[in-house]
């Protein structure tokens, strides 16, 4: 860490506080992800190069909200904790609007990110961490499973087919986003680390919420720990956010794209899949990827594990 803040100033103070944030943010959640996996359109007729089988050095990497499921999991997740009266009425309101917004715009807007954000550390704090993520569990069955993409989820499952590594890297808490992996037999997941002490949530973050650089900073710190070659991996998502990520690899993939993402993606001939209509999604790699039609695990919520001892 000494070393990346050493880099880092060159950068104004503002600059460098909001960078060296992202690079906390990043490597807590890879430190997250790697504990616990230890315990459509074309712009190409051509077949996609992955998944390559027997690549031990490739991987994939997933944004979740509107990528592998519809719509936002903290709503969901927020949906599940208002049935189990952690919050009222007027509170379920806020996040419905969130998830209104999302599903009408297309987009993450940070301002409501961060508001989604606020709210569910408020809800939280002073609960278990254990508490949640057993709630984690009970939404995922109860909203969020029927709402995956089979057609992302067949991308998943060709990369997990061809002996490769598959990661969720998501804003959500990475409690949710550990839950989501795990019901649909992906190897982990990156997401948003909250803080807790002696295993009940403080109300604070380690970093900032796992968006935008974040997430770059998050795969590539999980490359270099998991000896990835990230110029053999590829990843997915749905936002323009998360350029920084798709830039990353080798293989960048539009899913679901929003409008800034989508011209981007032509503009560098990136591959583009879009299931939100009912064209039929090209196949991918290796046969196994063709289920598109094959029903997906779940999604769940939970606000994010991380213990910070003072």
């Amino acid at each position: 860490m000494l070393t990346v803040m050493a880099a880092l100033g060159w950068l104004t103070p503002r600059r460098r506080s909001a960078t060296a944030r992202s690079v906390l943010a990043g490597e807590a959640s890879a430190e997250a992800a790697r504990k616990s996996s230890q315990e459509a359109t074309e712009v190409s007729d051509l077949e996609p190069e992955f998944p390559v089988l027997g690549d031990e050095k490739a991987a994939a990497f997933f944004d979740l909200d509107n990528t592998v499921m519809q719509g936002a999991a903290l709503f969901h997740f927020g949906r599940g904790l208002y049935k189990r009266k952690f919050f009222e009425t007027r509170d379920l309101a806020k996040f419905a609007w969130q998830q209104a917004w999302f599903r009408l715009a297309g987009v993450e807007d940070p301002e409501h990110m961060q508001e989604a954000r606020d709210s569910a550390l408020s809800i939280v704090k002073g609960h278990r961490v254990a508490e949640l993520q057993s709630i984690g569990e009970e939404i995922y069955d109860e909203y969020m499973a029927e709402r995956i993409w089979p057609g992302t989820r067949a991308l998943a499952q060709a990369h997990l087919d061809a002996g490769q590594k598959v990661w969720l890297v998501t804003a959500a808490p990475v409690e949710i986003a550990q839950v989501i992996a795990r019901r649909l037999g992906l190897t982990g997941a990156l997401g948003t680390v909250a803080e807790s002490v002696d295993g009940v949530y403080t109300g604070k973050l380690v970093g900032e919420p796992l968006h935008g650089p974040a997430k770059a900073e998050a795969v590539r710190a999980l490359a270099a720990a998991e000896g990835l070659d990230l110029s053999r991996c590829a990843a997915y998502s749905d936002s323009h956010n998360d350029i920084p990520m798709l830039s990353l690899v080798g293989h960048p993939y539009a899913i679901n794209p929003d409008t800034k993402l989508r011209k981007h993606a032509r503009r560098l001939d990136w591959r583009l899949r879009d299931y939100r209509t009912g064209r039929k999604a090209a196949k991918v790699g290796i046969p196994a990827a063709a289920g598109v039609g094959a029903v997906a695990g779940g999604t769940a919520a939970a606000i994010a594990l991380h213990r910070r001892r003072r």
